[in-house]
């Protein structure tokens, strides 16, 4: 099953590696770009290295390909067994991967981060670069790169597009981006519901705090399970005669969607 949550921790904390390791999110990522300052990036650099570990392999974001730090990050990090994946900040053209996946180990995976205009455009390029694994949204800076004011209806156009594309190069369902609240959990499964809608199949978290509330979102409900049963138990009883269950036709997409919750449960 793809992750459901992926958590930063700053590349410069590294009393909080192994807290985040152990918070019951799906994937860690150490940080080395936003999360560190600029005269932090060397020393935030060899924290990580010194963390890594091929038993329990992790991402590493590490910092954009226009910045001096990236060829050190790349070629510290891409070869490391302890490197599950390159989360590659700023993504916006196939070069920028490929150079990446020139020092990378068989295994590699890249999350590219669409957060800029150019990324977005294009998009389709990045999806079907080799070793890709799926999509993540960088709302925040995409928001601030294209002079947006809000991350609800704003968004809505680019999140359905950036799920279409990994559609068509059959990526892993994107990953959200994060959400900015620590201590409402209702607000941060909305926010992740509402990414689950739109056909994102994970979200980037900030705080330990967040991922409860993700997994809820995006795990199907104690009802949905229930109702995904009575379907399946309807057809079969039909012996492939018409079935409707709480008077709703029960056609093939209807099965489809059942099979799928009784799969994932």
């Amino acid at each position: 099953m793809s992750a459901r949550s992926y958590l930063f921790v700053p590349g410069n904390r590294a009393e909080r590696f192994e807290k985040a390791r152990a918070s019951g999110a799906d994937a860690v990522i150490l940080d080395l770009e936003d999360a560190v300052q600029p005269q932090q990036k060397s020393s935030a650099r060899d924290a990580v290295l010194g963390h890594m570990d091929a038993a329990r392999p992790a991402f590493v974001r590490i910092n954009a390909a226009d910045t001096h730090w990236f060829n050190d990050d790349v070629a510290t990090f891409a070869n490391h067994p302890g490197v599950a994946g390159i989360v590659l900040p700023k993504a916006e053209t196939r070069e920028q991967i490929e150079t990446v996946l020139e020092h990378a180990h068989l295994s590699l995976t890249i999350l590219p981060l669409v957060e800029t205009a150019l990324g977005f455009a294009n998009l389709t390029s990045l999806c079907t670069t080799p070793r890709v694994q799926r999509i993540v949204f960088g709302t925040l800076d995409f928001q601030i790169d294209l002079n947006l004011e809000g991350d609800g209806e704003e968004l809505d156009m680019f999140r359905s597009q950036i799920v279409l594309a990994s559609r068509l190069a059959g990526l892993a369902a994107p990953v959200d981006g994060v959400s900015t609240v620590l201590d409402d959990p209702v607000a941060i499964e909305f926010e992740a519901r509402r990414g689950r809608r739109f056909g994102y199949g994970a979200k980037l978290c900030i705080h330990p705090k967040q991922i409860d509330a993700v997994h809820r979102a995006y795990s199907w409900t104690a009802a949905e399970q229930v109702w995904a049963a009575r379907v399946l138990q309807a057809v079969e009883a039909s012996g492939g005669a018409a079935v409707s269950v709480d008077g709703k036709m029960v056609d093939m997409p209807v099965i489809l969607k059942a099979r799928r919750i009784v799969g994932a449960s």
